[in-house]
């Protein structure tokens, strides 16, 4: 098989046969990764390191700042996780679902956490940390929405309370002092919504590789204020 140019066999394990994991680890296949319904295995060939490439190493989240035209910001307090039971008005945030577009994933986490219906405008920045979740990294999203309803009807499952709170008095809070996390949040929300900050919005693209489609955040004003109007990719019709 090396000689056919084949260095690397993968065996994709459905749960419904877990009982041959043991044959297969001792004929040499290692664990490369799992999921729900499957556990891939490895072996290497060559008597050599090997260059499989990695299992996924990051997991996506987002967070939504949110503000309506009174200056008030759409908080929530959690039910569980490290704030639970302390009183602590934190911005909408969650994990982006496989497959899912960021875009898509804050506007959805917003509508389930509170129920309010919003509309995407830009990533303002992103987090990157390691050593997160299951020793994965994190990539965080912070994304400001522009909401389209405002009645709230609270996620019953995961959220304690919800609500619209005047910017000031969420920035007043001790936690949101000692936290540089929700301190840059609210200090570029309110940038983009007071002075010119500029960020992130979604153009599609397509790669000369794959039909597939996919999303390329840029800042869209400042580089058709450097270079003119963004090449038009749709055809004529």
């Amino acid at each position: 098989m090396e000689g056919a140019g084949i260095r690397g066999v993968w065996i994709k394990l459905p749960i419904s046969l877990a009982n041959l994991i043991q044959s297969a680890v001792e004929e040499g296949f290692w664990y490369h990764h799992a999921e729900e319904t499957y556990l891939m295995l490895a072996y290497w060939l060559p008597n050599t390191p090997h260059t499989l490439p990695v299992n996924a190493t990051h997991r996506v989240g987002v967070g939504a700042f949110v503000m309506n035209d009174k200056r008030e910001v759409l908080v929530v307090q959690e039910k569980s996780g490290v704030l639970k039971g302390l009183g602590i008005w934190k911005f909408p945030t969650g994990v982006v679902e496989p497959g899912e577009d960021i875009n898509i994933g804050v506007v959805r986490e917003v509508k389930e956490e509170t129920g309010v219906d919003a509309e995407f405008v830009e990533v303002l920045a992103f987090r990157q940390s390691h050593k997160a979740y299951f020793e994965k990294s994190d990539l965080f999203f912070v994304c400001i929405l522009r909401p389209l309803s405002f009645d709230i009807t609270k996620q019953e499952s995961e959220i304690e309370d919800a609500q619209w709170m005047p910017v000031e008095e969420f920035a007043a809070q001790p936690f949101v002092q000692k936290h540089e996390l929700v301190k840059y949040i609210l200090e570029v929300g309110l940038a983009k919504s007071d002075k010119e900050y500029a960020g992130f919005s979604p153009i599609s693209i397509k790669s000369a590789f794959s039909p597939k489609q996919s999303l390329f955040y840029m800042n869209r004003r400042d580089l058709e204020k450097a270079s003119g109007p963004i090449i038009n990719t749709q055809k004529d019709s």
